[in-house]
Parts: C-alpha cells; sequence; structure tokens
C-alpha cells in the first residue's frame, strides 16, 4: 500500500496547533491478498486511553473484503472531517444511498465534533486514523504507536456521542504487528485499500474516475479523502464513480469485520 507522505504539511500545522491547545488531550480472493503477517506479543491498552464500554477483540489481520459479497465496494473516506468537504461528501453519499467509512484523524475529530456526529447519524462507520496522521508511526516506538491509536479512539467516540471507530488504518499503510494487535484488541480491524485513487494529488477528476475504472480489479476497498485541501475533484469523481458502478452492477457495503 503506499504511503502518501508528500504534500501532507498542513497535518504538521494542525498538529502543531492542537497541541499548544490540548497538548493531544492528553471471501478470500486476490482481495485479500495484502492482508499482513500475523503479530508477535499482545499489546496492552493503557487505562487513561481506553474509552468505557464493552470492547470485543476482532480479527488483527488487514481487511478488504466487502460484506457486500463479491460485488460489492467499500467506500473509505480519509483525513477529515473538514467543515469544508465533509459535508459536500455526505450530500453525494446521501444523494446515491451509499454508505461510506471515514478514517478521522483524532484532532479533526475532536475539533469538528458536529460534523462526527453527522456522518454517524447518516449511517456511515466510523475508523481511527490515529491522531495526526504520522505516516512514519511504523519506525517509533510501540508507545508511541499506542498512544496515537488509543488517543484517536477516544477522541472520535467522544466525538460522536459514545460511539466507537470500527477499524483502525494506519496512515500511509504504515502497519507493524504491533499496531493491528493493539488496535484489534480494542475492536478495530485494521483497515487496507485496493484503489488508491491518488485524489490527494489532484490529479483531475477524468484520472480520478479512470484510477477507480482501472485499479478496481485489484479489490474492492476504494480510497478517498475528504480533507488536506480542495477536495473539489474529490466530490466530482464520487459524482461520477457512484452511479456509474450502481450501473455495471456493484453494491456498495462496509469492509467485513
Amino acid at each position: 500500500m503506499a504511503r502518501h507522505g508528500g504534500g501532507r504539511g498542513w497535518y504538521g500545522k494542525v498538529v502543531g496547533a492542537a497541541l499548544g491547545v490540548t497538548v493531544l488531550a492528553v471471501g478470500a480472493s486476490v482481495w485479500t491478498a495484502q492482508a499482513g503477517v500475523e503479530g508477535e506479543g499482545t499489546p496492552q491498552a493503557s487505562a487513561s486511553a481506553t474509552p468505557g464500554g464493552d470492547v470485543q477483540p476482532v480479527a488483527k489481520t488487514i481487511v478488504h473484503a466487502s460484506d457486500a459479497g463479491a460485488r460489492g465496494v467499500n467506500i473509505t473516506i480519509d483525513d477529515g472531517p473538514d467543515p469544508g468537504w465533509t459535508p459536500q461528501v455526505l450530500d453525494v453519499l446521501r444523494e446515491y444511498g451509499v454508505k461510506a467509512t471515514f478514517c478521522m484523524t483524532g484532532i479533526q475529530a475532536q475539533t469538528h465534533p458536529d460534523l462526527v456526529k453527522d456522518v454517524v447519524a447518516a449511517g456511515h462507520r466510523l475508523c481511527d486514523h490515529s491522531v495526526s496522521h504520522d505516516t512514519g508511526m511504523d519506525k517509533k516506538p510501540e508507545a508511541y504507536q499506542s498512544k496515537e491509536i488509543l488517543d484517536a479512539e477516544r477522541m472520535i467516540t467522544k466525538a460522536s456521542g459514545g460511539v466507537r471507530p470500527m477499524y483502525y488504518r494506519a496512515p500511509g499503510g504504515a502497519f507493524t504487528p504491533y499496531s493491528r494487535e493493539l488496535a484489534a484488541s480494542r475492536g478495530m480491524r485494521p483497515l487496507g485499500w485496493n484503489v488508491d485513487t491518488k485524489d490527494f494529488e489532484r490529479p483531475g477528476t477524468d484520472a480520478i474516475v479512470a484510477t477507480v475504472e482501472r485499479e478496481l480489479p485489484n479489490g474492492p476497498t476504494l480510497l478517498f479523502h475528504d480533507a488536506g485541501g480542495d477536495r473539489s475533484q474529490t466530490v466530482e469523481a464520487l459524482r461520477r464513480v457512484l452511479p456509474s458502478l450502481k450501473a455495471e452492477g456493484y453494491a456498495f457495503g462496509f469492509p467485513v469485520r
């Protein structure tokens, strides 16, 4: 899975601002071929970072498959929520009757709790995308990985009004055996992707649509973004991709857990 390291300077600025305010608030087919290797050992979640409620562990392998079956497609939206773009993405999804999985950073969720609640109210699912979107997390100590994952879980859960994220997507795909084990122990299935639309690079709406059409045979989980800059191309691409996939007989679902 490609790392999205370039053009992410805005995250550093957002993280810096948030730190100054809160100090981070103290079946089996080619589509599953990217599943991760089993990890060693079982990490322990710290009580201070653990939201309350019953948590059922899930599988720690990286999921790609859709619960909508062999012709299922999973729409995943990363990096938000964002007040300029998330409402527009929600409008398009509502227009075509599609449910998606929103992979939110802890900082964005904490900053825009009303948008997190809007996502939940519309029937979409939440995914933990770490606190600060550090694409080098896999090179950092386990204590750092734990804080990024568990603090984001807590921040998203609080922002949503108590709805916990069901998945964990490592920034840039920077999973480790430890991070997958930890997320799974908290009931968050590690979530990959098959089709990187590269919408973050703003290649043009036509290019985003063409990437979906070309790469969908690779698997059902599509990666889009609703934050990090001008996402107008993403909104327009979704407006074209969703009805087109429906017309081709695809069904929209969620990643299996």
